[in-house]
């Protein structure tokens, strides 16, 4: 992302796309540390979605810088961290109600 700005003048434009990018990132890690208390089949979804959201972002940035747009390419700065927290949530959240559903009666939790 620095790489693909560098033409850019603007500091704290720069400095808040990198806060945007990494947003998604400090999230994951948020609710890892969060997960101790989350069933394991919720914690397995969180790391498989860690792991495919690192492996996607960094596929699509490459992409973009390797091959540059022809007009301004800031979508894609935009979008992915979105994206990403999106399908984690959406990805989490089903596995938590699946771990809930898979529970016996009376189990407490």
């Amino acid at each position: 992302m620095l790489y693909a700005g560098r033409a850019n003048q603007h500091i704290l434009v720069t400095v808040l796309f990198v806060f945007w990018v990494l947003a998604p990132f400090v999230t994951l890690a948020w609710a890892d540390r969060m997960s101790v208390r989350w069933s394991v089949i919720t914690q397995r979804a969180l790391h498989w979605m860690t792991l495919v959201i690192t492996v996607g972002s960094l596929a699509i940035y490459v992409h973009r810088v390797l091959r540059p747009p022809r007009t301004t390419g800031a979508f894609v700065f935009v979008a992915v961290p979105v994206a990403s927290c999106l399908l984690a949530a959406i990805a989490v959240g089903v596995a938590a109600l699946l771990s809930r559903r898979s529970l016996p009666p009376g189990s407490g939790a």
